[in-house]
């Protein structure tokens, strides 16, 4: 008994020594900003204003549409190959530009998406006033490109060098699926230990991603002309019941969960009975389990109104992906890093679990990720899209610590 005792007595005297020795996660943070290095890539970023916004908007004018992205990615690529960076490019398209360093540290990607929603041949011409920018796609996702660009200017600068590889990853395809994204990290699966993908957000960052499943569903019949006795009804009319009992479904907000039923289609002409009407269906939970009920209670009713029209159902999957939880991530390493940065930069951070990005395909392979933004816009997806200026400079900073924080900072006199 007293053999047992002195043994615990031990085991707790070496958990408060090795608790006091480790600093904690705010501990960490603050000695990198204490660094004269890294107050120096911050200072880079202040000196340089004036050109992270020349550069920021010449990269909006350059239209990307998914799968578009080559004229973008080839202009970024022209600004990386300044600086010391292992440049290549993917079978998906990815433009991946990998800092090396001195070894014995973890492989953190940070990801900013090169495409946007706009269509092919849209002249994007950026605007400045109020201090805020305006122009399609300045903030979704062109914010954390340049932001991304940024950092390695002024790591650079500041000769401050990492323990593990910074990898810089411009993907392409997000907004139509994120196929850039599952790509790589299909091809990258074990070798990267933090992905972080720059989107939406600012203030706070999500450490799980949302399902997402996009259909187009079908109701098929003969067609016919207006004036035809046969068949008595256009396919539009069991899909506007459809759609009708569809948005009569409880949608619950926890675990957050939304529908949208966005895009319509019919005949080609105004005096022909729809053969084909179709719409399409954006389904989204956290939960598994939600989306495969209200997919269930959907096709019931798609069903049931093309039956009584007398008619059949066809359903196209336009792209799926699961809600991404990983096991322990909340309380993961990086999402307590994270979690620091954020702090240390004077933000009050909301972590969340419904991230919707490449953040997602990260976490489906298995890859510890989060997902935050480095600075606050509006009207993304729009052609009013704009993003404040000011706040910019400070998200720059917030990923340039971040980088620091996940790959590891050299003391100096080792590097």
């Amino acid at each position: 008994m007293r053999s047992n005792l002195l043994i615990l007595s031990i085991l707790f005297t070496l958990s408060i020594t090795t608790s006091a020795q480790s600093p904690s996660y705010a501990e960490q943070v603050q000695a990198l900003q204490d660094d004269a290095r890294v107050k120096a890539a911050i200072e880079y970023i202040d000196k340089n204003q004036d050109g992270i916004l020349r550069e920021w908007i010449a990269i909006t004018e350059i239209n990307a549409p998914s799968k578009q992205e080559q004229e973008r990615a080839k202009f970024i690529e022209s600004l990386l190959r300044k600086h010391k960076l292992d440049i290549r490019y993917d079978s998906a398209g990815n433009l991946i530009a990998t800092r090396k360093g001195t070894g014995g540290g973890p492989v953190a990607v940070f990801d900013a998406h090169m495409d946007t929603v706009f269509q092919p041949g849209l002249k994007i011409k950026a605007t400045v006033r109020d201090g805020r920018v305006y122009a399609p796609g300045i903030g979704d996702d062109t914010r954390n490109i340049e932001a991304l660009l940024a950092t390695i200017r002024a790591l650079d600068a500041a000769k401050v060098k990492t323990k593990g590889d910074l990898v810089f990853l411009f993907t392409t395809d997000e907004e139509a699926g994120m196929t850039g994204a599952k790509q790589y990290t299909q091809d990258n699966k074990g070798k990267v230990d933090y992905y972080i993908a720059l989107d939406g957000g600012y203030e706070g960052f999500t450490y799980a991603g949302i399902g997402i499943n996009w259909y187009r569903h079908h109701f098929i019949g003969p067609g016919g002309h207006t004036r035809s006795r046969t068949p008595p009804y256009s396919a539009t009319l069991p899909m506007a019941r459809a759609i009708a009992r569809i948005y009569e479904l409880r949608v619950p907000t926890n675990p957050s969960s939304n529908l949208n039923i966005g895009m319509l289609g019919g005949s080609e002409v105004p005096n022909a009975k729809a053969a084909d009407a179709w719409f399409s269906l954006d389904l989204r939970s956290t939960s598994n389990e939600v989306m495969a009920d209200l997919e269930k209670k959907i096709a019931a009713i798609l069903d049931e109104e093309a039956k009584r029209a007398g008619m059949t159902v066809k359903t196209d999957v336009i792209s799926s992906s699961p809600a991404a939880v990983l096991p322990g991530n909340r309380e993961s390493h990086l999402v307590k890093m994270a979690e620091a940065v954020h702090r240390a930069m004077g933000f009050d951070p909301p972590i969340g679990n419904a991230g919707s990005n490449n953040s997602s395909a990260a976490l489906l392979q298995g890859i510890s990720s989060i997902s935050t933004g480095a600075g606050p816009c509006s009207d993304a997806h729009a052609l009013t899209e704009n993003c404040e200026i000011e706040p910019l400079y400070r998200g720059i900073k917030k990923i340039l610590l971040l980088e620091l924080a996940l790959a590891g900072l050299v003391q100096s006199g080792q590097d």
